[in-house]
């Protein structure tokens, strides 16, 4: 574990106990896989437990103990039982705990006796991202869309591709080129399928038009991009003006202004053309 990543995670953490303290809460119950993560550096793979506190610690899975030995930033600890980890607890003195809104609810059960309460300080620390999280974001987009380009869709079609074939090769192109995964299951449309927002690729040979949704990630950020591949003038003028309601959308995106009035703008423009009962 680098030392930058020790200081980013350390300002992470300090944030969040700065939010618990004004909230009257003694620490935070984390056992989301990707805020461990984002405040350790250590990715379970089976569970795992954090506690938010001054001196953060998380209970790690026996099988686990090695690969959060390498990686995380903070101190571990082999999971025993919910028993020994509220023990724990109580050894600290504390009564009031932070819990993630997607906590379970056989896991809300067993901390039943402390004064829990719903906190969203992770998910507001994550909402601002360092010049280091950027970059791998950066990155990830970077490397789906060198190898969307290097799967070459036209030649695909022209070769008698099938869709799903085209969502596998992606997949690998990204992997190939630096990423983990894929950010979630790549999409492949086309023809008729191809208005379906989450169309699922099927076993059946490219038509036209083309929709491809696809993303990675790298080092646990992601990328999230669609392209459609268009082959008329009719198809050419819907796409110029999807493109015309994208770019101003993003001109409208500023510091105070709320999502519903950059979508306006977007809706807009759409509905202006004659097309707003298309936009979903």
């Amino acid at each position: 574990m680098q030392i930058k990543d020790n200081e980013i995670h350390n300002f992470h953490i300090r944030n969040i106990l700065k939010k618990l303290e004004e909230k009257g809460l003694d620490a935070m119950l984390v056992a989301n896989f990707n805020n461990i993560y984002y405040l350790s550096g250590y990715l379970s793979t089976s569970f795992a437990f954090m506690i938010i506190k001054e001196n953060p610690i998380i209970f790690v899975s026996g099988m686990d103990m090695e690969n959060a030995g390498n990686t995380s930033s903070i101190d571990i600890v082999k999971y025993e039982s919910f028993d020994k980890m509220i023990e724990y607890l109580k050894e600290e003195e504390i009564k009031s705990l932070a819990i993630e809104s997607d906590l379970t609810a056989n896991v809300y059960e067993k901390f039943k006796d402390f004064n829990l309460e719903i906190s969203n300080a992770i998910s507001t620390e994550r909402m601002i991202k360092s010049d280091d999280e950027i970059e791998k974001m950066l990155k990830a987009t970077d490397i789906a869309h060198k190898s969307l380009l290097e799967l070459d869709v036209r030649s695909k079609q022209e070769k008698g591709a099938q869709e799903w074939e085209c969502a596998y090769e992606l997949g690998y192109l990204m992997r190939r080129n630096g990423a983990s995964v894929e950010s979630f299951d790549t999409i492949f449309a086309s023809g008729p399928v191809s208005s379906l927002p989450h169309s699922t690729p099927r076993q059946h040979i490219l038509e036209t038009p083309v929709l491809v949704d696809y993303g990675c990630k790298f080092e646990g950020y992601c990328s999230d991009t669609t392209r459609t591949f268009i082959y008329t003038e009719r198809q050419e003028e819907i796409s110029d003006i999807v493109l015309e309601a994208h770019d101003k959308a993003i001109e409208a995106v500023k510091a105070g202004v709320k999502a519903c009035e950059v979508d306006k703008v977007a809706r807009d423009i759409i509905s202006e053309y004659g097309y707003g009962d298309n936009y979903i």
